[in-house]
């Protein structure tokens, strides 16, 4: 057999390594430099094969041998960084790409890789200049476009971030990711008639990313169209089974669903717990912490929410308020966007674990090396929940609190927080923890804002009721639209202030409600101070059904607008009942029956005497019941961790 020159075996070498060949071109280049040690090129590209070959940390050595004999190839550097970055050398592959870009200033790839890598590390302004930068280079690269997009998404500058995945788009009109990250920015403009188009269309070009159909569905959701929801999360875990993520987006969307009660919500909790918790159950180890009933008490508290979030109004006066002497508060936040909410709560724990970016495993750990007592979900199967730390029950006494008041169906909560309203005698069979019963109310509200103040009854100027509901859309449904109706015929004068969505969700609320719409107004998502100035223009709130309000009614409230409300058999329905109890009110705003319902709302609509008497004084009356003593309320939850504790030392060892 002939003998190959190095010349003729290099070019072999490389006709197998871009045939896929990956092996038989290692081989080629390991003889190339065993006859030529310092062949720079040869040790570069045997550095790539093996590391296609899955020998990574081999790959490192042998590009780093190949810059340091040719410092100035940008190539080779560019190599190393991603090298680099797949073993997790973040920073070396930092330093790597912006060796590559001095020794080559127009190479758009080493851009866009550095553009990653610094995303990856939180420097959201210098991945936005270096995917603009290779955008520029490269503008007919869709990729280029996408990651500068994915960039100024990550910065909240979604208008921009929609332009650059429309320009990955018109570049490449089947750019899957594109359309799913446009989906996305359409959904932080609000825009949701739109993204459900964009995500529709990435499921058609991918029908295998669960992502896409989950996003579909939180879309759909959003725009009250429950049952396409529910079918978009269905076909997500048809592809992606153990994303625990999209059971709990579809578990929570139920408590939403008129067509589901209380048995039906536990049926599919239980069943969450099934697939995605019960096989950690063998990783739940002994728990060691000191059993003396009286002592300083350990309270962890896990949440993606500590920030600008409507959980805050119930956080800020339980954390502020808590007896240091007697617990030690942890908070484990997994918080995207930081910002003076995060403080302020930073302010009031003990102590504080950033768990963004570690794994459920891991925040189990360090809530076990923490040797928490009590250990708090508060987000349950809601956005960026963590149930599944939960489920490794890292603490001896675990409790579900804060996000809804429902069930989770982990076998490994043991308890969760209520009260006496929302679940009365007979409703603890349809949780899958045991229910203990805060004395008054579930809810300790702050608004975190004085401003604005409580206006005039507008119907003394207007000569006419206006109804509003300013819930969160995805609570609106056919049967609830239907009932308003009947409350508009019984006060024919009257008109209704709704939040819902620009697009088709306001001509199918105009449709389902059949009444003249020149008696219906719409108003969109608005910032917080805006969306409290709207109940300006509200004289009488009606309430949401199976889900009542919550934080939207309590907001009501401190607005000096009252809620009619219509009580149900879940805990959601029987918010307003709650809320009314605990300001003495409930039998003159909560009906039992549709039908009372309608004639609750018709009677206060003529009483504007009475119902102008009762917005002058709500607001002080909300500040001296439960619902606002925060002092009160963190001493009540203080004695149930403390019973729970209890009980736990007395326990089985």
């Amino acid at each position: 057999m002939t003998q190959l020159t190095l010349q003729q075996m290099f070019e072999l070498a490389g006709q197998h390594r871009r045939g896929g060949r990956a092996a038989e071109a290692e081989a080629l280049y390991r003889q190339i430099l065993a006859q030529q040690p310092q062949h720079a090129d040869a040790m570069h590209l045997r550095g790539i094969t093996l590391f296609q070959l899955g020998r990574a940390g081999e790959a490192l050595e042998l590009i780093r041998q190949a810059v340091a004999l040719n410092p100035g190839r940008s190539d080779y550097l560019h190599n190393l960084g991603l090298v680099s970055a797949a073993l997790g050398k973040a920073d070396e592959a930092i330093a790597a790409y912006r060796q590559a870009l001095a020794a080559r200033p127009d190479f758009p790839e080493a851009c866009s890789s550095l553009a990653n890598a610094l995303r990856a590390k939180g420097d959201l302004d210098g991945a936005a200049e270096m995917f603009r930068r290779a955008a520029t280079l490269r503008p007919q690269d869709p990729e280029a476009h996408n990651g500068l997009g994915c960039a100024l998404m990550d910065q909240g500058r979604s208008e921009e971030a929609a332009a650059a995945f429309r320009a990955a788009l018109a570049l490449k009109p089947d750019h899957a990711q594109a359309l799913y990250n446009l989906g996305n920015a359409m959904v932080a403009l609000g825009r949701l008639d739109e993204a459900v188009e964009s995500f529709r269309a990435a499921t058609i070009l991918r029908p295998d990313d669960a992502d896409a159909h989950n996003n579909l569905g939180m879309a759909l959701k959003e725009i009250a169209q429950l049952d396409q929801s529910l079918a978009s999360f269905e076909r997500g875990l048809a592809v992606s089974p153990n994303q625990q993520s999209i059971d709990s987006n579809r578990v929570y969307t139920l408590y939403f669903h008129p067509r589901y009660d209380a048995g039906a919500i536990l049926k599919e909790n239980l069943l969450w717990n099934q697939r995605h918790a019960a096989d950690l159950a063998g990783q739940i180890q002994p728990h060691r912490n000191d059993r003396s009933p009286q002592r300083r008490l350990r309270i962890g508290y896990v949440s993606p929410d500590f920030f600008n979030h409507c959980q805050s109004f119930f956080t800020f006066p339980l954390l502020g308020h808590h007896d240091h002497g007697l617990f030690e508060v942890f908070c484990y936040a997994s918080v995207a966007r930081p910002d003076e909410f995060t403080q302020h709560l930073r302010g009031f724990a003990g102590v504080w674990r950033d768990c963004l970016g570690k794994s459920d495993a891991d925040v189990a750990q360090m809530i076990r090396d923490d040797q928490i007592d009590v250990l708090v979900d508060l987000t349950m199967h809601m956005a960026h929940g963590r149930l599944l730390v939960s489920a490794r029950k890292p603490a001896p006494v675990q409790v579900a609190w804060l996000a809804y008041p429902g069930t989770t169906g982990l076998s490994a909560i043991d308890y969760r927080l209520t009260d006496p309203y929302l679940d009365p005698p007979g409703s603890d069979a349809y949780y899958s923890e045991k229910s203990i019963r805060l004395p008054e109310t579930f809810w300790c509200y702050d608004p975190l804002t004085r401003q604005p103040t409580v206006n005039e009854l507008p119907a003394l100027q207007n000569r006419c009721v206006t109804f509003g509901c300013l819930n969160n859309f995805c609570k609106i449904n056919p049967p609830l639209l239907q009932l308003w109706a009947r409350v508009l015929s019984a006060v024919p004068d009257s008109k209704l202030l709704l939040l819902v969505p620009q697009g088709s969700s306001r001509r199918w609320v105009l449709q389902t409600l059949g009444i003249d719409p020149l008696r219906v107004d719409f108003v969109p998502y608005q910032t917080r101070r805006m969306y409290l100035q709207t109940y300006h223009r509200i004289d009488l709130g009606l309430d949401t059904f199976p889900y009542n309000g919550h934080t939207s009614s309590l907001d009501s409230l401190w607005m000096g607008v009252p809620v009619v409300s219509l009580c149900g058999q879940t805990a959601v329905s029987r918010a307003g009942l709650s809320q009314t109890s605990n300001l003495g009110v409930a039998q003159d705003w909560v009906a039992q029956t549709p039908d009372e319902f309608v004639q609750l709302a018709a009677k206060w609509a003529h009483d504007l005497p009475r119902l102008a008497q009762l917005r002058s004084t709500l607001r002080p009356r909300m500040q001296q019941s439960p619902l606002m003593d925060a002092a009160r309320f963190t001493r009540n939850m203080e004695a149930a961790y403390r019973q729970l504790w209890k009980q736990w030392c007395d326990g089985p060892r």
